[in-house]
């Protein structure tokens, strides 16, 4: 099999004609599709793009979503470079009921979320050689990759407030989505994962599964996570003026312009992170900071560059 492949899975979740639609989703993946083919080389025959349109054939749920992924890694060899970038809801849920510790999880389609366990396992499978980046524009995406180690975290900078009269926070609150399966389930209980295992079987979180711990790798592995914002805030379903008014993600949109206005050359993923948040700055998003975990070595590396041989 050729080596050096470049393999990416777009998911864009919009969830229309629900209380949590968003408008910029589908935007931002066509958008990153363009800017794989047109600047990274990406073959659009290893570009597969999950969408939540009336007219798509397959729907982004839990179950396909985790389905490509799993394909994807399967198909890795050393050399080879993955992209994951996901644009929708994010939540924070409880590992477990007697639990105080929350987990970072994105909101498929259907409600079958995928948390930081499952990236977590999906990382653990990537051979050496190889490089899986994850490009998340949802809430409370910090830490999405479980146990990864941060690179850009929190900042002190003054936090300023949204001036968008068209943002929408790209979360559904915790006790909303219990609300959901309860009505869905009949099952009085606050612990998420019963719901979960009752609506979506083999198919839900492997963190509610009873399975063997997910260990922490002991040494950096191959995940790199560039985060819309920090574990604790909400990233944006903005409309920006751009030959008119064009909905998107606000952090997706920031990647997307500092790719193009440095196009001559490759940026490290460190470097892409922190330009990306100076426009999220300059376009008012203050209060949202776009973080960055994994080892030190990806930290310098090019993004979505295959992994230089030591």
């Amino acid at each position: 099999m050729e080596k050096g492949k470049k393999m990416a899975l777009l998911v864009g979740c919009n969830y229309p004609d629900t209380p949590n639609e968003l408008h910029g989703c589908h935007n931002d993946v066509l958008a990153m599709r363009e800017v794989l083919i047109a600047q990274f080389g990406f073959n659009s025959n290893c570009i597969e793009l999950l969408t939540d349109k009336p007219s798509s054939l397959t729907l982004p749920t839990g179950a396909n979503i985790k389905k490509a992924l799993n394909e994807m890694v399967d198909r890795a060899e050393p050399g080879d470079v993955l992209f994951f970038h996901y644009s929708g809801h994010g939540t924070l849920i409880k590992s477990r009921s007697y639990s105080t510790k929350k987990e970072e999880a994105i909101v498929p389609c259907d409600f079958n979320l995928i948390t930081s366990v499952d990236f977590r396992q999906l990382v653990n499978r990537v051979p050496k050689g190889a490089t899986f980046t994850i490009l998340s524009d949802s809430c409370h995406s910090g830490g999405l990759i479980d146990k990864e180690t941060e690179q850009i975290g929190p900042s002190s900078t003054t936090q300023t407030s949204f001036l968008s009269t068209s943002y929408k926070p790209k979360m559904i609150p915790f006790q909303s989505i219990m609300q959901y399966f309860t009505s869905l389930t009949s099952i009085n209980t606050t612990d998420i994962g019963t719901h979960l295992l009752e609506l979506f079987g083999p198919d839900a979180s492997l963190m509610f599964h009873e399975l063997e711990p997910i260990s922490k790798p002991l040494k950096p592995d191959e995940g790199i996570l560039l985060s819309g914002c920090q574990t604790n805030e909400t990233s944006a379903d903005v409309e920006i003026m751009e030959d008119g008014r064009k909905a998107c993600g606000a952090f997706s949109n920031a990647v997307q312009m500092v790719l193009k206005e440095n196009s001559a050359g490759p940026l490290s993923n460190k470097q892409l992170v922190l330009l990306a948040r100076k426009i999220l700055a300059i376009q008012h998003f203050g209060n949202q900071h776009p973080c960055l975990y994994c080892s030190n070595e990806n930290a310098d590396a090019k993004f979505l560059c295959a992994a230089e041989k030591s």
